[in-house]
Formats: structure tokens, sequence, C-alpha cells
């Protein structure tokens, strides 16, 4: 047998991968998506088996579970709904015909409400309603709450208000409890220091 090498081997592959202005880029078949603000920046893209890092100069900025192209599923996305959120909410209209449109439901109740909304309104206010709604649950870390909420309107055949929501999952202003210090008459250290 040889020896082993003077130094560790790499446990992964690198390679370079350019973000599209939609802020996605792909490896080894695989699309995945990066926050919006890496978008046109050109990334070293270390593979692990399991994980891949990004890195940026010297800098890791980013980091996710790896996805394997298989026979079944020659192009799998590993696509995150809040990395596409801000460039939807510049051209909301988009949505109704994205290719990753399906990707940006963090939840089945999501998908039930566009389902509901996309069928009763008009496409453009249709689109500008679910981001909205997207960008309300993203904002106010509410993912599991407005499904309930969504659901239940469904339930009731309802289309979300988007002022209600944004008043009901407004954060509250804490309420600070009113504390008085009574502060002692001087005389009584006198009276301690005569007892001492």
């Amino acid at each position: 047998m040889r020896p082993l090498p003077a130094r560790r081997t790499a446990d992964f592959e690198e390679i370079d991968a350019r973000v599209s202005k939609f802020g996605v880029f792909t490896a080894k078949s695989v699309l995945y998506s990066v926050p919006s603000r890496l978008a046109g920046h050109r990334l070293k893209v270390r593979l692990h088996s399991t994980h891949l890092d990004a890195w940026l100069g010297g800098v890791k900025v980013f980091e996710c579970e790896r996805l394997h192209a298989s026979t079944a599923d020659r192009h799998p996305r590993r696509i995150d709904w809040r990395h596409m959120l801000p460039s939807l909410k510049r051209k909301p209209g988009a949505f109704a015909r994205w290719v990753l449109r399906d990707a940006m439901f963090p939840r089945s109740e999501y998908a039930q409400a566009w389902e509901q909304i996309s069928a009763r309104l008009p496409e453009r206010s249709a689109c500008r309603l679910m981001v909205d709604v997207l960008d309300l649950a993203d904002r106010a870390n509410v993912v599991a709450e407005l499904a309930g909420v969504l659901a239940g309107l469904q339930a009731r055949d309802e289309l979300p208000d988007i002022d209600e929501l944004r008043h009901r999952f407004a954060p509250r202003q804490p309420t600070m409890p009113e504390v008085q210090v009574v502060l002692p008459a001087t005389d009584v250290y006198d009276e301690l220091l005569e007892a001492a």
C-alpha cells in the first residue's frame, strides 16, 4: 500500500456558479435559490456529500442541504420561497405564470388560497394579494398561524383581506409594568447608625 498523503484531502468538490438575476444557480443539474442580494455574483460552491456551501470571496454566504439528480427526477430544485419574495414584490404580476410558483407556497394552505384567489379575482389583483400574503407570513414570521387563518377563510368561502390580516398579525406594543420606587427618608439611616 502507498503511504498516506501528508495533508488531508478535500472531502468536497468545488465548482464556480453564477447566480442569475432571479437569484438561482445550478450545480450538478440541481437548481438552488439563494438570497436575492447575491444575484449577479459568481460564487465558489463546495459540494459535500450531504450539503453544499457557497462562498463569495473568503466569506461563506449560503449553506443548504445538497440534492442529487436521479433517473426519477433529473433536474431537482431546492427553492426557498423567502429568497424569491423580494423580486416578486417588485413585479407581483409575474406570479401567475411563474415557472417556480409552486415552490413559493410554504404550506398547502397557501396553494389552496392561491387557487381560490385566482379563480375569483382578476389576475393582477390576485397576484398582488398573494404576494402580500406571502410577504406578511415572512415579515411577521407567522407562516403556520396564517396558514390556519387561510384554511378557515377557505372553509367559509371568503377571500383574505390583507389589511385585516396585517392588523391581526401586527406586532403588539409590549406593555411595561408601572413601577413606583419609594425612597425612605434619610432619618431612617441615622436611626440605623445610632442603633448599631
